[in-house]
């Protein structure tokens, strides 16, 4: 069977290596005699591996020891709830800063249950850049701020850390975190869906400050509580040990290459290859600002719309899958996380060099 070059936004592709460590595992994982799935989140096989996937993140994000990460389940969009209802009470004011599709459905969410400031909306650039912060409302008060670090679907991501005295700043990072060494101190929760730079789908990770555990409101949902997670190692309920153990997989791969530096520059490498090939042609455009260009997800339009459906059947004939753009905006997208190798950006350059040829 030939192999493709996966560009999904997630479910996304997972290092090589880790893919055939799980298919040697798979029959009789850690010399249990059965396959990981079978096995009980409370034996002590599997509490070992909870351990090491959690004191290896931790190695690679340098998380403080005042900070706890969590294992949760419900995907990174159950925290558009879990996050108002722990850090904040109905009547208190929360800040979010919409820079796509999922701060805007964050800041939806978040308003069924406090009072919600839009600090700042970039809907005056489309959504294709962030309003400098000098512009931002930002209330006086809020009980935190949230934003989105990368946002999947338009291609936008930070390049600075907003200031927020003594507010917690909150932030979606399912799309980035991973992908660079990370100040954790400088947050007051980080969250992120497994199913992009860690694992598959199922896992969520949230990286929150001590001290804003333990508050959320009386008529809070027990799973929806931080702190039920954190007094029972996130396994009040059965976590899904088949994500968690992935993670742990995915996580040693991280160390073994050296860490998220490394990992950055090879990032940095994969993203600067195919924006440059874009931006020299008159045939490719991308959408997004320089400055907020993500190193992730890189949206691309051709000049001619009415060819766009015959270069997703082209390249996917080609071993070039998921370059469709989201529904919502269109043209295509190449998301190229960690898993990506950069002979697959190499190969999409390249076909998209023959199909401008034979197109333009």
């Amino acid at each position: 069977m030939t192999l493709v070059h996966n560009f999904s936004a997630g479910p996304s592709a997972i290092p090589k290596i880790v893919i055939e460590q799980i298919r040697c595992d798979f029959p009789n994982w850690n010399g249990t005699g059965m396959s990981v799935i079978e096995a009980s989140h409370r034996g002590k096989e599997f509490k070992e591996i909870a351990q090491e996937t959690e004191s290896n993140l931790r190695l690679l994000l340098g998380v403080p020891k005042n900070y706890q990460v969590l294992f949760v389940q419900g995907g990174a969009s159950l925290q558009f709830s879990m996050i108002p209802l722990n850090l904040s009470a109905s009547t208190s004011v929360v800040d979010y800063v919409i820079t796509g599709s999922w701060g805007k459905k964050a800041a939806k969410e978040g308003s069924k249950f406090s009072k919600v400031n839009i600090a700042s909306d970039s809907i005056h650039s489309n959504y294709t850049s962030i309003q400098n912060e000098e512009d931002w409302r930002k209330s006086a008060n809020a009980d935190y701020l949230h934003m989105t670090s990368n946002e999947t679907i338009g291609g936008v991501e930070y390049n600075f850390i907003p200031r927020a005295k003594n507010i917690p700043i909150v932030t979606d990072m399912s799309s980035s975190i991973l992908s660079r060494p990370v100040d954790i101190s400088k947050y007051g929760l980080i969250y992120a869906g497994a199913q992009k730079n860690i694992g598959p789908a199922g896992l969520t990770i949230v990286i929150i400050r001590e001290d804003l555990i333990g508050k959320a409101r009386s008529e809070t949902p027990t799973l929806l509580n931080y702190k039920t997670y954190s007094d029972s190692n996130s396994m009040y309920n059965t976590p899904p040990v088949f994500s968690w153990y992935v993670a742990g997989l995915v996580f040693k791969y991280l160390i073994d290459i050296g860490g998220l530096s490394k990992i950055e520059s090879l990032n940095i490498e994969k993203a600067s290859l195919l924006y440059e090939y874009i931006d020299q042609s008159e045939f490719y455009s991308n959408p997004v600002k320089e400055d907020y260009r993500s190193r992730m997800n890189i949206p691309f339009l051709l000049k001619d719309k009415s060819k766009e459906e015959e270069f997703i059947k082209q390249s996917h004939r080609a071993g070039l899958v998921n370059l469709k753009g989201h529904r919502s905006v269109g043209g295509m997208r190449a998301s190229i996380y960690n898993a990506l190798e950069i002979a697959a950006v190499n190969d999409l350059i390249s076909f998209m060099r023959d199909f401008e040829n034979n197109n333009g």
